[in-house]
């Protein structure tokens, strides 16, 4: 797998809070969904449950289908623009997929104020609430997968059940790590414990948003998704790090010379 971000990147002032604020989008877009349609978005976990529950009911079951889909579909996407076009000899397009999400997201938000995506609060029981639903796993897909892709898949940021179990892994770590093991072991526990917090913190600030202004708190975690795609993921940023990883393979290769 092809990936941008070096492990001191990943880590530095600079891009750790990046990975915090799609976190934080990402639980806004959790909570903002379930309150419109009593169903979470991210959450692939229930998603695949609901599925489970539906199986004698053809038209909820398609329906939940439909929304794992679109997140699957959302990360082969991410998968394309990145590693599919390193493979044909192409530029990997890393900020793309994160600004489709964006646009969607921020799509969500306008579209829903403007009657589009139907009634905020109301049960999932048309088309149009499955319509919104299927374009925030979309846009999550993306999310997940360009950042998980863009890390090496140090970081996933749609769902916590992999970052709690990591921060339980490393916080283990340091019961028995010394020197430099525990150095890592620190950095990796901080940032998992981090995102577990950003991530209740967006369903937290959403929730009062979304009872007084519905579609449009999601233009919270587009503004957050926003921010975070330009602290690490504008052009130049993606070039100065690819060439860092040029340089750093440079030195591999050369100290590799007998």
């Amino acid at each position: 797998m092809l990936t941008l971000y070096r492990p001191e990147s990943i880590f530095s002032p600079r891009h750790a809070p990046s990975w915090l604020l799609f976190t934080f989008a990402a639980g806004a877009v959790n909570a903002a969904a379930l309150l419109a349609c009593q169903t979470y978005v991210t959450h692939v976990t229930g998603t695949v449950t609901r599925l489970g529950m539906e199986v004698i009911h053809f038209e909820p079951f398609l329906d939940f289908a439909l929304v794992l889909g679109c997140f699957i579909g959302g990360a082969m996407l991410s998968g394309l623009l990145i590693n599919g076009r390193a493979h044909a000899g192409k530029p990997p397009l890393f900020g793309v997929p994160l600004w489709i999400a964006f646009w969607l997201v921020l799509f969500t938000a306008l579209g829903g104020h403007f009657g589009l995506l139907g009634n905020f609060g109301g049960a999932v029981t048309h088309t149009v609430d499955f319509l919104l639903l299927a374009i925030l796993s979309f846009a999550m897909g993306l999310q997940n997968a360009a950042i998980a892709t863009s890390t090496g898949l140090l970081v996933r940021t749609t769902h916590l059940t992999g970052p709690a179990t990591d921060l339980g892994i490393h916080l283990a770590e340091l019961f028995f790590s010394t020197d430099e093991a525990r150095a890592h072991a620190k950095r990796h526990a901080a940032l998992r414990a981090g995102k577990i917090a950003a991530f209740a913190a967006g369903a937290a600030v959403t929730v009062p948003l979304a009872h007084r202004v519905e579609f449009l708190a999601f233009l919270l975690p587009a503004a957050m998704m926003l921010l975070a795609i330009t602290l690490s993921f504008l052009p130049d940023r993606i070039a100065k790090e690819v060439r860092a990883r040029r340089r750093d393979r440079s030195v591999a290769r050369a100290a590799a010379v007998p």
